[in-house]
């Protein structure tokens, strides 16, 4: 596609790539127009939101790369509840805020099989993939993702609570840890029928008009 002037508000048609990526609970969507976010802020959808870190997380982390647990407990302005983690965002040169995780050169630091779940599944609403009937199987195959990771996380935290551990207690984390690999392990190892129609990659490209700075919407 040509170039052409993109300011603020300017208006054009452009051809958004999305690769869905079936992956279990490590699924994600890639967005190609995430490299050239439209915000123009070098920031985009990351100066809006805090990485919340639950069990499936922590244990996917420290099951690939356990040295990340311990950068993640020295970083500031945590929110260390029973059963997760938020790393919130810190003042940014701009007034407004950014992602610990976040680099202006390189975009999210974190692998993307160890984001937590909106960092993996968020798709900014201005390119509407949800509305394409062609995709009505992708819509349903996270929304359903999401609810199963949702009461599988609550299930975990539960677990954990009734044997008396908790985050907020760093003498708990070796428990903590030992006691999610035992679960997370049986849940593993049952056969994965969420989706198992779908292919485990799928690229689809779509048309949509493309509005820069900050009327596109997060």
């Amino acid at each position: 596609m040509q170039q052409a002037l993109r300011s603020e508000g300017f208006i054009m048609l452009q051809e958004i790539n999305l690769v869905f990526h079936r992956q279990g609970l490590r699924s994600f969507i890639e967005v190609d127009l995430c490299a050239d976010c439209p915000r123009r802020d070098n920031k985009g959808c990351c100066g809006y939101y805090s990485p919340v870190f639950y069990p499936t997380d922590l244990y996917f982390i420290a099951q690939q790369r356990p040295e990340l647990i311990d950068y993640i407990v020295k970083l500031p302005r945590l929110t260390i509840l029973d059963a997760s983690i938020t790393v919130n965002s810190l003042p940014d040169e701009d007034g407004s805020s950014r992602c610990q995780f976040h680099s202006t050169r390189e975009g999210c630091l974190l692998p993307v099989g160890l984001r937590e779940s909106v960092c993996r599944h968020f798709v900014c609403p201005g390119i509407a993939w949800r509305q394409e009937d062609k995709l009505a199987h992708w819509k349903e195959y996270f929304d359903l993702l999401e609810n199963y990771e949702i009461e599988l996380n609550n299930h975990l935290a539960r677990r954990l609570s009734q044997e008396n551990l908790s985050l907020r207690r760093p003498g708990d984390w070796e428990s903590i840890f030992f006691m999610l690999e035992n679960m997370m392990s049986e849940v593993l190892v049952q056969k994965e029928e969420l989706g198992s129609h779908l292919p485990q990659r799928e690229s689809v490209r779509i048309l949509r008009p493309i509005c820069f700075g900050s009327e596109w919407p997060l």
